[in-house]
């Protein structure tokens, strides 16, 4: 007999790996914010559509992303989209005036779309109930951890050899990424030649549902009307303003608001990164030893992200009226902590709601961090145009979170059994 194999936790290595590449591809135009506006004399209103156009190509197949990884399967639906991104990346290189970069930032958009849907369904298919926020926030810390490898890659690559040589560089690990998992990953745990019959018992067992995949139609009246996924989608709306606004924008909080060169803020900005990184990985096992403990949802993932965004949204209050460096440091620490720390309990609910369903779940939920990615950007941009300073952006950032407590608090109840009104 085989030893047992815990194949799916390689799978979900991949999958951070993955997540870092993408995120560190499309937060890399932040590090060329001053370049940018030199070559080509862009406003920061201008720079901050260049920035929201990300988020528009984005809403467009975040949701219909989700519905053909869960009718495609992941094998085959996210090494494409990776190999798309990556060209995306890399013919940012040649961009040559405003509106080549926005149209190739709507297109970098529309190919990361399918990504979320494919970690989630990746996840649903691979791990077990008691598992599966430990191994989204394993992929999921690759969103702060971007930043802790990527800044100061990208800041550096910047400095020493031009914006169009960081763009070219970093589009080829996506397409390499690509090959690996085309061959590494099968939709379905019990068709991998690298997983014992052990590890294949433990996940048929424990996720019956995704003995094969599921032909049936997506009941998109339960997606989209069930109370507790429409608290989630308002609050990961919520989280995606912060995580678009802390991507795109904080390099150039950094430049102007302290006066720092491009290679310190590549290295400053890994402290609170660094620290998002942790508390993102806290929430992941807290939400999962929860769910142990109790079996509630609501425990376990609903408290988990109020609470957290609680914190975040007074966190970057108190970051709004402070002008030091360090604790500017110390504030956007904590704010971006307990601002991700909450993650994987976002994505544990489609899990735990839409169940079979997760991928295309995901897919709203994602759209509605799309759209946040939308406004985020712009709005930034203006309010830095109208007041010369980031206050009124961190205030706004800090409001947006308030409202998802709020929304959570009173509506995100997981655990109880609902069913769409069909009259």
């Amino acid at each position: 007999m085989k030893k047992p194999t815990k194949y799916r936790w390689f799978i979900a290595s991949l999958i951070f790996f993955i997540t870092l590449v993408n995120f560190i591809d499309r937060s890399a135009i932040s590090f060329v914010i001053v370049p940018l506006k030199q070559e080509f004399g862009f406003s920061d209103k201008e720079f901050g559509m260049i920035l929201s156009a990300f988020g528009l190509g984005y809403i467009m197949l975040t949701a219909l992303g989700g519905w053909l990884v869960d009718k495609l399967g992941a094998r085959s639906v996210w090494p494409i989209a990776a190999v798309a991104w990556s060209l995306c990346v890399g013919l940012l290189g040649f961009a040559v005036g405003f509106w080549s970069f926005v149209g190739l930032r709507i297109l970098l958009g529309v190919a990361e779309g399918p990504h979320f849907p494919a970690v989630t369904r990746s996840i649903s298919d691979w791990l077990p109930p008691n598992e599966r926020a430990r191994a989204l926030s394993i992929g999921l810390v690759a969103i702060p951890l971007s930043a802790v490898v990527g800044a100061p890659i990208t800041s550096y690559l910047v400095a020493d050899f031009g914006w169009r040589v960081m763009f070219f560089a970093i589009s080829l690990v996506g397409i390499l990424w690509a090959i690996v998992w085309y061959w590494a990953f099968t939709d379905r745990p019990e068709d991998s030649p690298y997983v014992s019959e052990e590890e294949k018992k433990l996940i048929a067992t424990t996720c019956p549902r995704q003995a094969k995949m599921n032909k049936t139609p997506i009941d998109w009246r339960f997606i989209l009307t069930h109370p507790a996924l429409v608290a989630n989608n308002i609050a990961y709306f919520a989280f995606g303003y912060m995580l678009f606004f802390a991507t795109l924008w904080l390099p150039g909080y950094f430049l102007t608001q302290h006066g720092l060169n491009l290679k310190s803020v590549g290295w400053y900005l890994t402290i609170p990164w660094l620290v998002g990184a942790i508390f993102l990985k806290a929430g992941g096992f807290l939400s999962d030893w929860l769910y142990k403990k109790t079996g509630s949802s609501r425990l376990a993932r609903s408290h988990l992200i109020w609470s957290s965004q609680l914190l975040a949204a007074i966190s970057f209050v108190c970051l709004s009226f402070t002008s030091s460096l360090g604790l500017s440091i110390f504030f956007l620490s904590l704010g971006l902590g307990f601002g991700l720390m909450p993650q994987p309990a976002f994505f544990s609910i489609n899990i735990d709601v839409a169940k079979d369903r997760a991928g295309s779940s995901q897919g709203v939920t994602s759209s509605c961090l799309s759209l946040a990615g939308v406004i985020a950007p712009i709005a930034t941009g203006w309010l830095i145009d109208l007041t010369g300073s980031y206050q009124a952006a961190f205030l706004l950032l800090a409001g947006f979170t308030g409202i998802a407590v709020v929304t959570v608090i009173l509506f995100h109840h997981p655990d109880r059994e609902w069913a769409p009104s069909r009259s």
